[in-house]
């Protein structure tokens, strides 16, 4: 792997088109070992300059803040009294009086303020409210505090390097973002695997958090007590957003990628094309660090040259005056807008990221593109894709819409990369309404499950004329031996649940899950389990209830292609979110006896022992608590039994094998209860954007998962 540093801006001088030198510094690391991945210093060059001595004129940006990131969002703490001795200071000199003197500062200590609490005299029915409150809120604690997500840190006059909390959490004290500028480039087949796991294993622990924590608010408010916050701290639970909370939690325990560097350029661990629903995401990962602003660069006053450096900007729709054409972006610089108006009132100024802007187009240095475009599939209603990197090739101060002054950047995408995600998700909803508008040849029919599926599964090959998956019959259900699924195995010993309604903690399904349900309201998997026991047809809950979920069938239209990389592949033309259901794994199930004879024959057999148990990654919070264990409970026995797909199958069975792939198997109860013979429920390990290929890992790759995928 290579990495190209530009942060003291001492760097080799490489051609450029138009002639101008690019800040590239290169420094090698180990390719065989990933992991490692300290920057050796570079090697000493002849042809290395210092930018502060380039022969053009040097702008001097005005005074701006030090930094303009907002960071996470944690709730500001009580305010802490300045000790007695920090009062006393030195008289000022009196100002010469050629020199206006400024306004006065308000002094807050003696204006009038609202009397504290504890010297208003005594009100007994105020006592008596107060008093029942914190008695409810310390039985709800108390009673939840096994389950709490991060055991509470105990209090601190000032916060150290690092806080012992009182379970024994080690929660660091929260990095400062470098300034450093780096560029990661040539990495190896290991090195991109590693790096899309770390980011994975980030967006997992962001994404369970932000959903455990919702669903302790829904349980704080069915018991009254919505105020009660969990992780030891009271406060109005609605004033923060979840993702705000789950990532100022992985701040608080140093979680946060590329915190001891600005990457510029492609990001490690992250394709072209990916996904994120919520901002706070993208600050967690470094893809882009400002949790408001449109433009994340270095400041002037952290830069080795004393310039700003941008490195990804995010184009929202908010400017009236962007001009965006997809590979051609015209982009409005920031400032000059009023807040509530969002229209410009006054002029933008050449400072801050306008000037960051400018210093790459004189620099040739690419940027990162973010684009949000608005999808009903996300929870904020709105969704950002990483459509890749730009390079700024003019810039213009002209007249806005609103009639002031707004600088514009021409931007025009690197050719090479994979195609955008925006993209990608309009060609798919295109796709979803008039199919033969956009691919009028290919298909080879528009679904392949003949209407057994909830939504039709469509086929489509413009490699070659291979027509084999309209050779098979397509199942939407597994076929279960009787004799696994009837008798005894059908009503399980007590039956289904008794809800008249909706299902909540104490019923009879709740208690086969642990006691708690698998699904937040949703429908998203909180956690993944050695099983799951969804309500079935022996419940008396209504097919609304929350614990019903994968036995509804499809949720996302899919459709099955060919690839010539892995031939037969499957994809989504929806937006699919981290944890949510996909399909099911169909075709004839054999006992062990039946699938030791069939596999004499030759025939393909799909072995659920084989898959690895990548729902253990699913809901692993244990990066921020360190107590949190992996669930065992409901227990699984050994599984033994086979899947044929030889003739008759689904959808699932074209799914591609990957080390490193976007979906794991789930095994799920639902119809009867049997657990040596469990449905095998396959759901989203991370967002997939549309029309990217579903991938699963098989564990043991041999001559079977050709035969699926072939």
């Amino acid at each position: 792997m290579r990495r190209e540093g530009l942060g003291n801006f001492g760097a080799e001088e490489e051609a450029r088109e138009g002639g101008q030198g690019s800040l590239v510094m290169e420094m090698d690391v180990e390719e065989s070992s990933p992991s490692s991945s300290p920057m050796s210093s570079p090697a000493g060059s002849s042809d290395s300059i210092d930018l502060n001595f380039l022969p053009f004129l040097k702008r001097e940006p005005k005074s701006e803040p030090a930094s303009p990131e907002l960071g996470p969002l944690p709730l500001p703490g009580p305010p802490t009294q300045t000790p007695p001795q920090q009062h006393a200071a030195a008289p000022a000199p009196a100002p010469e009086a050629s020199v206006p003197l400024p306004p006065a500062t308000p002094d807050l200590s003696s204006a009038p303020v609202m009397a504290p609490l504890q010297s208003l005299p005594p009100n007994q029915d105020v006592d008596a409210l107060l008093q029942e409150y914190y008695r409810l809120a310390s039985l709800y604690v108390s009673s939840t505090g096994s389950g709490a997500i991060v055991p509470a840190p105990a209090p601190e006059a000032a916060a150290p390097a690092v806080v012992q909390s009182a379970s024994g959490s080690v929660v660091k004290k929260r990095r400062p973002r470098s300034s450093d500028l780096v560029r990661v480039s040539s990495l190896g087949v290991q090195d991109q695997i590693y790096f899309r796991d770390l980011v994975r294993r980030a967006r997992i622990t962001f994404e369970c958090l932000r959903g455990l924590l919702l669903r302790d608010d829904e349980r704080a408010e069915s018991l009254g007590l919505a105020g009660v916050a969990g992780f030891g701290v009271a406060r109005e639970r609605r004033r923060v957003r979840a993702d705000l909370r789950a990532a100022a939690l992985m701040a608080d325990h140093d979680l946060w990628l590329n915190r001891d560097r600005r990457i510029v350029g492609p990001m490690p661990g992250i394709s072209v094309g990916d996904a994120f629903f919520f901002r706070m995401e993208l600050c967690v990962l470094g893809l882009h660090g400002q949790v408001q602003a449109g433009i994340d660069y270095v400041t002037a006053g952290r830069s080795a040259s004393g310039e700003p450096i941008a490195t990804s900007i995010i184009v929202s729709g908010g400017y009236e005056d962007d001009d965006d054409h997809g590979d051609v972006l015209v982009y409005t610089g920031h400032g000059g807008r009023d807040p509530n108006l969002h229209k410009h009132c006054v002029d933008q100024k050449l400072e801050g990221g306008n000037l960051a802007l400018e210093r790459n187009m004189a620099y040739g240095i690419e940027i990162r593109v973010i684009r949000a475009v608005k999808s009903r599939r996300s929870p904020v209603g709105k969704v950002y894709f990483y459509d890749g990197l730009y390079k700024v090739v003019d810039y213009w101060l002209d007249r806005g819409k609103s009639g002031f002054g707004v600088y514009k950047y021409r931007m025009l995408r690197i050719e090479g990369q994979e195609p955008m995600g925006t993209v990608n998700y309009r060609v798919a909803e295109q796709l979803k309404v008039d199919v033969l508008a956009i691919r009028p040849t290919g298909y080879l029919s528009f679904d392949i499950s003949m209407g057994r599926e909830t939504l039709p599964v469509a086929l489509f090959n413009d490699v070659d004329d291979d027509q084999d998956p309209l050779l098979f019959e397509y199942l939407a259900r597994p076929i279960f031996p009787t004799s696994a699924v009837q008798g005894k195995f059908a009503e399980g010993g007590g039956g289904g649940c008794d809800c008249a309604g909706i299902c909540s903690i104490g019923c009879n399904c709740a208690g086969r899950n642990g006691g708690e349900f698998a699904y937040d309201k949703t429908g998203t998997l909180l956690r993944g389990k050695p099983l799951v026991y969804e309500c079935g047809p022996y419940c008396r809950c209504p097919p609304s209830c929350p614990n019903r979920v994968s036995q509804k069938g499809l949720q996302h239209r899919l459709e099955v292609f060919r690839s010539r990389e892995t031939g037969w592949g499957v994809r989504s033309l929806d937006l699919i979110k981290a944890g949510t259901f996909i399909c099911e794994f169909s075709g004839i199930v054999l006992t062990h006896q039946q699938s030791e004879i069939v596999a004499a024959n030759g025939d393909c057999l799909v072995r659920p022992s084989r898959f690895p148990p990548r729902w253990l990654d699913w809901g692993d919070i244990s990066d921020v608590n360190p107590d949190y264990v992996a669930p065992d409970h409901p227990a699984i026995p050994e599984l033994n039994f086979a899947i044929d797909v030889s003739r008759a199958r689904n959808v699932a069975c074209y799914f591609s094998h990957s080390c490193s792939p976007n979906m794991f198997v789930q095994f799920v109860l639902f119809d009867h209860y049997n657990a040596s013979y469990p449905h095998l429920m396959i759901f989203a390990m991370e967002n997939i954007p549309p029309l990217r290929e579903l991938s699963i890992d098989y564990g043991m790759v041999d001559e079977w998962v050709g035969q699926l995928t072939m």
